[in-house]
This record gives C-alpha cells, sequence and structure tokens, in this order.
C-alpha cells in the first residue's frame, strides 16, 4: 500500500470556484448596466469591487502555491487556470470602466448579444469548477465554451461592421470599438479557462 507522507492541498478547488463565482457575479453586472435606466456610476463602483475581490483571490491562489508542497495537479497548470480567470474578469471591468470614462450614452444592441454570451460562459464556468475535484462531466463544458467563443466572434465582427458602417462619427467608433474589444478579449479568456481545464483533464485521465 502506497502512503502519502506530505498530505495534499486540496483548497485550490475552492479557491477557483469562488473565483468562478465572482466572474458570474461581474457578468450580472455586465447585463444590468446595458438595461435602461441603468445607474451605470453605481454599477461602474460595484465592477470594481468585484474586480478587486478577484484580485485577491488570485493572489490567495498565488501565495498557497508558492507555500504547497504538493498539488492536486501541475503547479503550471493552477497557475494558468488562476491567471486565465483573473483576464476574465480584467477584461469585463475594462469594458465597464470604458463605457464610464467614454461617456458612452448610447450603445450598440449587439453588445446585449456579446453581454449574453459572457453571462452563459460566466454560469458554466461556476459549474464546471467544482467538477475538478473528480475530473469528471468536464468534456460538455469546454465543448459549449468553445461554441460560445465561436459565436462571440461572430457577434464580434458584425459590430464591427455596424460601427463603420457611417451611422457614428470617427471618435465614436473608436470609443465604442474599445469596449466590444475588451468584450471579445473576455470571451476569449473563457475559451483559454476551458482549455486549461481540458489540459488538466487529459493529464489526470
Amino acid at each position: 500500500m502506497r502512503l502519502r507522507l506530505t498530505p495534499r492541498d486540496d483548497t485550490y478547488y475552492e479557491m477557483f470556484a469562488d473565483s468562478a463565482n465572482n466572474l458570474v457575479i461581474a457578468a450580472r453586472l455586465l447585463v444590468e448596466l446595458i438595461s435602461d435606466g441603468a445607474d451605470r456610476d453605481a454599477i461602474s463602483e460595484k465592477m470594481r469591487a468585484c474586480e478587486h475581490a478577484g484580485d485577491e483571490r488570485t493572489h490567495a491562489i498565488m501565495r498557497r502555491l508558492n507555500e504547497s508542497f504538493v498539488t492536486p495537479f501541475d503547479r503550471e497548470d493552477i497557475y494558468r487556470l488562476a491567471s486565465c480567470l483573473d483576464d476574465v474578469m480584467d477584461s469585463m471591468e475594462a469594458a465597464v470602466d470604458l463605457i464610464g470614462l467614454y461617456r458612452l450614452d448610447r450603445l450598440p444592441k449587439g453588445i446585449i448579444d456579446q453581454v449574453e454570451v459572457l453571462e452563459r460562459a460566466a454560469e458554466l464556468t461556476s459549474e464546471a469548477m467544482p467538477r475538478l475535484r473528480s475530473m469528471k462531466d468536464l468534456t460538455r463544458y469546454w465543448i459549449e465554451i468553445n461554441q460560445l467563443e465561436n459565436q462571440a466572434d461572430q457577434i464580434y465582427r458584425r459590430l464591427l461592421a455596424h460601427l463603420f458602417s457611417g451611422e457614428y462619427d470617427a471618435l465614436t467608433v473608436l470609443k465604442l470599438k474599445d469596449v466590444i474589444e475588451e468584450l471579445e478579449a473576455a470571451a476569449d479568456a473563457f475559451e483559454h479557462v476551458a482549455n486549461t481545464v481540458e489540459s488538466i483533464a487529459v493529464k489526470e485521465s
């Protein structure tokens, strides 16, 4: 019988789940932000708090990684997964911040589609993180995230075409382009999270 002399640190599973749950909160703040009559200043403040909480969770994972002798899976994968989750949050927060800084009162309707994709990706990611412990029932997760990212790409291209249709002045085009690019970056980051989970699952199988 093989004995483990040093106990494996399983707290990472809870920490990743907390980070993913925070992304759900952030995505729903995005949904709220683009709704009619939204209090954008209040929502921006909540998003900044959400981003700060995400940073704290990421730093906690990194500190734990430096202290752990035995980890549940490769240290490089733990670092990569934490970083990718943090990238999602950074891009969503940046989009909200830019909308406020640029004082964009009118947003293209297609942004609703972008945000809905991010909300669904956040929910799927939050549901998947607890399953890292068993490494079971994860295949559908990364397949659906990949499909959502493909959908996000199509929405992004349609939005770009709309921006350059002549409806907006040149300065507004530049401002809106910054926002939709951050939202597209968030969708890409969700796919990077899923790709990392798939890589971990393959190694552990």
